[in-house]
């Protein structure tokens, strides 16, 4: 990794929701949503963040655009943009821009959000749900503002002579068309796609998978592309990020991560997928107990209380998240010396 093709450096990221009680609603404790993660985004590539419901993956993402406050960290961002913006600076810490910074930011950062439904004002034409972001930082008026919502209608595959609809009149597939078209109206470096294809039919999922790609590759974007379908994060990522109860317990290239996994969490996670290929057998790693509650999380290894391979250091020291070699990233205690079985999703 070099500092050049770096786009996004997350650093100690945490995200605490207090927890009141009483009369006088004192803080009794923390749920740790997002518990110190570390990763970086490459310019132009995807990373995949996977992991179980609930393990703080959305709210990593809306942290890192600061759609939520984060508790504590760095995210610092590097765009080639922002540098070209008059600004003076090339790198900004997210987390810590004024209210100025953050609009300039907001032109270069981006959300695709999970449920098509919700997402889209259902009082709005199409036409107006696209171009509001062109509208909120005065880049086009009259037949221009028209001309550009047009144009992003069309690099989506939706109709352009469709702008004065409205979002009941179209199908979920087409209503997640029109959200990429509005996270794309600012023309963004970094695009959060937040279980983009989760709530659509499986195959309308790979049109819109397929959407993506192609977008990425006509308006150079980098994306951050939240989902469970490990099958889909392989297809379109470049690296994969497991995230465990709020922590990044892995990170790798994608075929290494799904070759040679390194962490106990992602053998487990990877087991479960199905594989196309009947003479293909894999051993189910059937995981003992519930998740931990990110209120009071386990002492140590915070997957220590459900790995089959936990010794008594995992309860008592908390693993270093280090590279184990070739930007293989893992938090366990036994990563050098671990055999887990690696894993074919087709």
């Amino acid at each position: 990794m070099t500092a050049e093709n770096v786009l996004l450096d997350v650093k100690n990221l945490k995200k605490y929701f207090p927890v009141r009680k009483g009369i006088l609603r004192r803080v009794a404790g923390n749920v740790k949503a997002v518990d110190d993660v570390d990763m970086f985004i490459k310019e132009g590539e995807t990373l995949g963040l996977v992991g179980e419901s609930g393990c703080g993956k959305t709210t990593t993402g809306r942290s890192i655009l600061r759609l939520i406050e984060p508790t504590g960290g760095q995210i610092n961002f590097r765009g080639r943009k922002l540098a070209e913006s008059g600004v003076g600076e090339s790198t900004v810490d997210v987390a810590t821009a004024s209210p100025k910074m953050m609009k300039i930011l907001r032109r270069n950062m981006q959300i695709i959000f999970q449920d098509p439904y919700s997402s889209l004002d259902p009082r709005m034409t199409i036409g107006a749900i696209v171009g509001e972001p062109l509208r909120v930082h005065g880049i086009a008026k009259g037949s221009e503002w028209e001309d550009r919502v047009q144009k992003l209608m069309s690099a989506v595959g939706l109709n352009p002579e469709q702008m004065k609809r409205f979002p009941h009149q179209f199908s979920g597939g087409q209503r997640q068309r029109i959200g990429i078209a509005r996270a794309l109206a600012l023309d963004p470096e970094l695009v959060v796609a937040d279980e983009p294809v989760s709530a659509l039919d499986v195959s309308i999922q790979a049109q819109v998978i397929n959407l993506l790609q192609d977008l990425q590759e006509q308006f150079g974007l980098t994306y951050l592309f939240i989902a469970h379908d490990l099958s889909i994060i392989k297809y379109i990522s470049d690296r994969v990020a497991v995230m465990y109860l709020g922590k990044i317990v892995e990170l790798a290239a994608t075929e290494e991560l799904f070759l040679d996994p390194k962490h106990p969490y992602t053998e487990a996670l990877m087991s479960a997928v199905p594989v196309p290929d009947p003479g293909y057998k894999v051993e189910q790693i059937l995981l003992e107990g519930d998740v931990p509650s990110p209120l009071d999380p386990p002492s140590g290894c915070y997957f220590h209380p459900r790995c089959r391979y936990a010794k008594k250091i995992c309860s008592e020291e908390a693993p270093v998240y280090r590279d184990i070699g070739n930007e293989h990233f893992s938090a366990c205690h036994f990563a050098d010396t671990l055999k887990l079985q690696p894993i074919r999703t087709g």
